[in-house]
C-alpha cells in the first residue's frame, strides 16, 4: 500500500461502547451522577485502533433505535436482546457529542441497522481507498474483499484479528458470500433467528464447501442423507428467512463523503468538550 493511499476506519459505535461500558471495572461518573465509563472504554478503543491502522479517515456508525426493516420481517428478530444497562442510555447521545467533537461524522438511518450502514459506507468508500471495518460482530465478515478489511476485537485492547480474503478462507472456510449462506442454514442466536433447526455451523461449513451456496444444496438434496435433507425441507421458509436477515445491505440512503471523513489527529478542537466530561486525559493517546 503507497503511503498516498487513503486508508478509512468504519467504527462499528455500539459494538465499541458497550465493550467499553463492560469492561470498566468501576463506574466513572460526572458531579451529576451521569455515567461515562461506556464513553471511557469506547474513546480508548478508538484511539487504539486509530495508532494500529494510521487511517487517513474516520467515520462511526450507529443504530437508530430497535426498529427497522428486519423486526418488520421477522417479529423475533433481536426480541431476545435484554433492555440496555440504565447507565448506559444516556451514553449512547453522550459518546456522539465526543466523537463530533473529533471532527468524525456520526452516520445512522432510521430503519436500518448500524451494519447497513457500514455495509454501505465500505462499499462505496473501498473505491477511493482501503478500508477497516472495527467491530466485535462476525456478520461483517460477509464485507470482505480485496479493498475491504474487517477488524475484529479479540479480548483485552489493541487485540484483532484482520480478516482479509484469504485469512477469512483459512480461518473460517469460508468466501466473503459465504457468510450470509451459513447464517441461512445456523440461524443466529444472538439475533435470535433459528436458521435450519438441528443445523449447526460444522455442518453448514461443510456443505457449503461442497455445493458452494444454499441453492446449491438446494439442487443438491437428493444427494444429501435422509435425516438432513428432512431437516432442510421442513425448514425451508426459516432458511430463506433466515438468509434474508442476515444480508447486509449495500444501498442505505447515506450521505456522507470521504472528505467529511478526513482524520485531523489533533486534539486540540475536542479538547473544550472532552473537558466537559473529565476525559481530557485520553487525547494524549492521539498526540
Amino acid at each position: 500500500m503507497s503511503d498516498g493511499e487513503n486508508k478509512i476506519l468504519i467504527v462499528d459505535g455500539m459494538a465499541l461502547l458497550f465493550r467499553g461500558y463492560f469492561a470498566q471495572a468501576y463506574p466513572r461518573r460526572l458531579a451529576d451522577g451521569t455515567a461515562t465509563n461506556a464513553i471511557f472504554g469506547f474513546l480508548q478503543y478508538l484511539f487504539d485502533a486509530v495508532n494500529t491502522f494510521g487511517p487517513t479517515h474516520v467515520v462511526c456508525c450507529w443504530d437508530m433505535g430497535s426498529k427497522t426493516f428486519r423486526s418488520e420481517l421477522y417479529d423475533g428478530y433481536k426480541a431476545n436482546r435484554p433492555e440496555a444497562p440504565l447507565d448506559l442510555v444516556p451514553q449512547f447521545d453522550l459518546v456522539k457529542e465526543l466523537v463530533a467533537a473529533l471532527g468524525i461524522p456520526n452516520v445512522g438511518i432510521p430503519g436500518f441497522e448500524a451494519d447497513d450502514c457500514i455495509g454501505t459506507l465500505s462499499r462505496r468508500l473501498s473505491e477511493e481507498g482501503h478500508v477497516y471495518v472495527l467491530s466485535g460482530d462476525h456478520d461483517l465478515l460477509q464485507l470482505v474483499s480485496e479493498t475491504i478489511h474487517v477488524v475484529i476485537m479479540k479480548k483485552g485492547r489493541a487485540n484483532y484479528h484482520v480478516y482479509d480474503l484469504e485469512f477469512l478462507k483459512t480461518e473460517k472456510g469460508l468466501h466473503p458470500y459465504q457468510v450470509v449462506e451459513l447464517k441461512g442454514l445456523t440461524g443466529d442466536t444472538s439475533d435470535n433467528y433459528p436458521g435450519v433447526k438441528g443445523i449447526g455451523e460444522k455442518t453448514a461449513v461443510k456443505l457449503l464447501a461442497e455445493y458452494g451456496s444454499v441453492d446449491g444444496i438446494l439442487r443438491n438434496l437428493t444427494a444429501l442423507s435422509g435425516s438432513l435433507r428432512q431437516k432442510i425441507e421442513s425448514d425451508l421458509d426459516m432458511l430463506h428467512l433466515s438468509r434474508t436477515l442476515a444480508q447486509i445491505r449495500l444501498d442505505v440512503p447515506i450521505e456522507c463523503t470521504l472528505t467529511e471523513c478526513v482524520w485531523r489527529a489533533s486534539g486540540e478542537e475536542a479538547q473544550p468538550v472532552f473537558e466537559k466530561f473529565r476525559l481530557s486525559a485520553l487525547l494524549k493517546m492521539i498526540g
